[in-house]
């Protein structure tokens, strides 16, 4: 029997939001990804790193104010390393948590880079707020050397950086490999790397991409059979922290754009997964989308729970 091949794309609540909360985490993360793996799923995994970025850069700022002869990473740099050892803490719970099940599999993680335009307006309104705290006169270098900062009543400055739309997953044949080797592939960790092609090179842009959007396009590129979203909440909801909440069972993507047009999608939250759905069901209308939490996904594969979108 053909396995079903599905990308998994995992929230924060998957990885906690410190290094000691995301060894934890990370456990409890495995036993759910390995639900779905005895339940016959060929995965590819891709997380959010928002948390991990973020304190990536934190403390390469401050090195930096520590000891002058270093420099500052750039943002490019940091998403880097936060794929490098989110990937790592999850690959060896997840190989963990499968061999204690008796299960064999190698798992894998690939440092992977997304094209962006130089030209996306997203560079234009940068809104990802990143890092730590600043005085105003930190601030005021920052925005020297050409970067936005956003300031927060009674508590200072942060940069914001943009969140352009991702264009190509540089990586996607080693990806694609690996998973039709019947490797668990971890991939385009916090969206991906944002990059920016000059002629021959990849040059690292000061941006950040949404983990949702990219999940969608990289369901899309390896053609999966589904793309499950794993969030904080059991389902999607109409009315959601309204009065007249009320659990979505199933929707197409025309019941979506319904709602979506209602302003029934949080922008930041629900929207993103709702149109990462759009984005992988248009181009595979054969697919299925479920979007349910890792507590709840054993009864979300007997369709318990969870809501499942389809085109």
């Amino acid at each position: 029997m053909n396995r079903k091949k599905a990308v998994v794309s995992l929230g924060h609540e998957a990885l906690g939001y410190t290094t000691m909360e995301q060894r934890d985490a990370v456990k409890r993360t495995a036993k759910a990804l390995a639900e779905l793996v005895e339940a016959d799923y060929q995965l590819t995994i891709t997380h959010s790193n928002g948390p991990q970025v973020s304190m990536i850069h934190k403390a390469m700022t401050e090195l930096r104010r520590v000891y002058i002869d270093y420099t500052p990473a750039p943002m490019c740099v940091c998403s880097a390393m936060s794929q490098g050892y989110v990937g790592y803490d999850i690959q060896n719970s997840l190989r963990a948590e499968l061999l204690s099940r008796g299960i064999v599999k190698t798992v894998s993680t690939i440092l992977t880079q997304v094209t962006v335009d130089p030209y996306d307006e997203a560079f234009y309104t940068p809104d990802k707020v990143i890092g730590r705290y600043m005085s105003a006169e930190d601030a005021e270098t920052e925005i020297k050397k050409g970067n936005y900062v956003q300031e927060e009543p009674g508590k200072g400055f942060r940069r914001v950086v943009a969140a352009p739309h991702p264009i190509r997953i540089v990586e996607i044949e080693a990806i694609r490999t690996l998973s039709q080797a019947g490797q668990i592939v971890i991939a385009c960790g916090g969206g991906g790397i944002p990059v920016i092609e000059q002629n021959h090179m990849l040059k690292g842009a000061s941006a950040v991409i949404e983990k949702d959007s990219i999940a969608g396009q990289l369901a899309a590129d390896l053609q999966a059979d589904e793309l499950i979203i794993l969030t904080s909440v059991p389902c999607v909801y109409r009315n959601f922290s309204r009065p007249g909440q009320e659990p979505i069972a199933s929707l197409t993507t025309g019941q979506a754009r319904e709602l979506c047009a209602a302003d029934q999608f949080e922008k930041g939250t629900m929207l993103p997964k709702i149109e990462a759905a759009f984005t992988f069901l248009d181009a595979n209308p054969k697919g299925r989308v479920l979007v349910t939490s890792l507590d709840n996904i054993k009864d979300a594969l007997k369709g318990k729970n969870g809501t499942v979108i389809t085109a």
